[in-house]
């Protein structure tokens, strides 16, 4: 007896379409990508966030070692310089650029640049004035405005994005005198 051709396609085609071995395999083959991409974009999110927080973390390092001395020295910024670099670990503290600058206001709260110094920046000019936010200081008060900024580059992003620049300001006061002195 001979069968229809059209029968055993149709049966064929019924026996496969039922078959559900291989469902598992095409559904992970289809969200692969997806998941890889999820997976190094969560990478991704998670390195820059904690760049920026390091960024915020060597910006308040930086203001309160200087705010700490009554007198500062070139020796006691390099080291507090090299130690705010640390910080940053494990980023590339080549791109990291820092300013410390000493602000004193006169009677009538105008504020003035007393000191300053930089770390892959340039300092600021003696006697420049410098914008405080309003409240900040009054007549002959002194306070340490930290400057951070840090060019971060994501692994992918070498190659997809352009770097992100993190920066963070800090203002303290001094704590062991009303005014930093500054030594060379």
């Amino acid at each position: 007896m001979k069968r229809d051709p059209r029968s055993h396609i149709s049966s064929v085609f019924r026996r496969f379409a039922g078959d559900r071995r291989g469902i598992a395999a095409v559904e992970f083959a289809l969200i692969l990508p997806l998941m890889i991409i999820m997976y190094f974009g969560a990478l991704e999110i998670t390195d820059a966030l904690t760049a920026n927080r390091r960024v915020t973390l060597a910006t308040q390092t930086v203001a309160d070692l200087v705010a700490q001395s009554a007198v500062i020295t070139d020796d006691d910024m390099t080291d507090i310089f090299a130690a705010t670099a640390a910080v940053m670990a494990p980023f590339d503290a080549s791109n990291l650029k820092m300013r410390v600058t000493s602000v004193v206001a006169d009677g009538h709260n105008n504020t003035k640049v007393a000191w300053s110094d930089g770390y892959n920046m340039s300092a600021r000019g003696k006697n420049s004035t410098l914008a405080l936010p309003a409240g900040l200081t009054s007549g002959g008060d002194s306070v340490i405005y930290a400057e951070v900024k840090f060019t971060y580059t994501s692994l992918l992003g070498k190659y997809f994005t352009s770097p992100f620049v993190f920066t963070d300001e800090a203002y303290l006061r001094p704590r062991r005198s009303l005014q930093i002195a500054r030594t060379n």
